[in-house]
């Protein structure tokens, strides 16, 4: 863990771009440089042999984020991969910090994909709401922090996950018992020096940051779930996260032999961008860098044209002559992560580009395909009554969990 201490200082050094659980800024304000994360972080690129081994593997398209590079980095993808063509299953781990009542367009996109990981390879997944962790880094009350879990859990039973096979946990209610133990294993085998190196601690925190990470750490182990995995305390844990959230699994992936647990493997998104362009990532701080599942259609339509950051000329003639710059141009950033159709945003990106088409066309493409998106969701959400939370948190077994 040493090396993993050396290049975080080395980094900080640096003070280039800034990627951590709690801050994500880009240098000068310039675009995050993922290929500079990639070799600082040590994970590695995915690329298209991993595509077309999970269409393979699931008898199914691959999801449009991993399609288009939105999940492009991973750890030990194929060892997963290769364990599942054995007739190896796996379990699925992601989570939530409950910071705010409503979820953004952000915080939505790992679940899409984990959604549609759970749905491809037919496994069980747990998700963990850190109302802990927000307590701790937020002026939030315990209580308000519990009230935002169980509300943000409305928001991702919404996204169409399988009770069959899902368990949502809030730490609150959940931590103590075997997910203790593995959490006080862990924490024995790491050095302050070693957080500090990995985290970026300083003497101004207090001492609930620096004991927080192995709270994060453990749901990657099958035995922090007795009632769900008793005897399969061998079984592999794949994570879906974003990049800035690899701090985390760096220590644990540290200390899982230590322990006699595999590595969980991860595979980790880019940003989504906020509206007024790259330089980090949608912020629920500020409501105007984001879209929010509660936003109306008239929000979505305003913050679209008003903020959206726009590679379009600032003439139309200019527009017409030169063209759209597609690499800072917002709309196009946002289609592609949410159009689903790869010949319709092929077309308007090789038109906007040629400066056939103009930003407000552009613009109004977008308001149409998230105003959908925002309202299907809405609906869902509206559908999640309190009897269903209680039955995603229910600690029970899942006996149908493989099928």
């Amino acid at each position: 863990m040493a090396a993993v201490e050396a290049e975080a200082k080395a980094a900080e050094k640096e003070e280039e771009q800034v990627v951590n659980p709690w801050e994500v800024s880009a240098k000068d304000g310039g675009k995050i440089d993922y290929d500079k994360l990639i070799d600082r972080f040590g994970c590695q690129r995915l690329d298209p042999s991993h595509i077309e081994r999970v269409e393979r593997l699931t008898s199914r398209p691959a999801h449009v984020f991993l399609r288009r590079g939105v999940f492009f980095a991973h750890r030990d993808f194929n060892e997963i991969l290769d364990a599942y063509e054995r007739g190896e299953k796996f379990y699925l781990y992601t989570g939530r910090g409950p910071s705010s009542e409503a979820l953004h367009l952000g915080h939505l996109v790992p679940f899409m994909f984990t959604k549609y990981l759970q749905d491809a390879f037919k496994v069980p997944l747990v998700i963990q709401l850190t109302d802990d962790e927000k307590f701790l880094w937020k002026n939030l009350s315990i209580e308000e922090s519990q009230r935002l879990a169980r509300e943000n859990a409305k928001d991702i039973i919404a996204c169409g996950f399988d009770v069959s096979k899902t368990f949502i946990f809030s730490d609150f209610d959940f931590v103590g018992g075997a997910f203790y133990k593995n959490m006080v294993q862990v924490a024995k085998r790491v050095t302050y020096n070693q957080a500090v190196g990995i985290f970026g601690f300083t003497g101004e925190d207090h001492i609930g940051k620096v004991s927080f990470p192995p709270v994060q750490a453990v749901p990657s182990f099958p035995s922090s779930f007795p009632h769900l995995f008793s005897g399969k305390e061998n079984l592999r844990c794949l994570i879906p996260c974003a990049i800035d959230q690899d701090p985390y699994f760096r220590m644990t992936r540290d200390v899982a032999p230590k322990m006699g647990y595999n590595k969980p493997a991860l595979i980790e998104s880019s940003f989504f961008p906020a509206l007024q362009g790259e330089t980090g990532k949608m912020s629920a701080s500020d409501p105007n860098s984001a879209i929010y599942v509660t936003d109306s259609a008239k929000d979505i339509k305003t913050k679209i044209n008003k903020y959206a950051f726009s590679g379009g000329q600032d003439s139309i003639e200019k527009h017409r002559q030169l063209g759209a710059n597609l690499e800072v141009d917002i709309p196009i950033k946002y289609l592609s992560f949410f159009l689903e159709d790869d010949a319709e945003l092929e077309h308007l990106k090789k038109e906007y580009g040629a400066g056939r088409l103009l930003t407000g066309e552009v613009k109004q493409r977008l308001t149409q395909v998230l105003t959908e998106l925002v309202e299907r969701h809405r609906r869902a959400r509206a559908a999640v009554t309190e009897e269903m939370v209680d039955a995603f948190m229910a600690v029970r077994p899942l006996p149908h969990m493989f099928d």
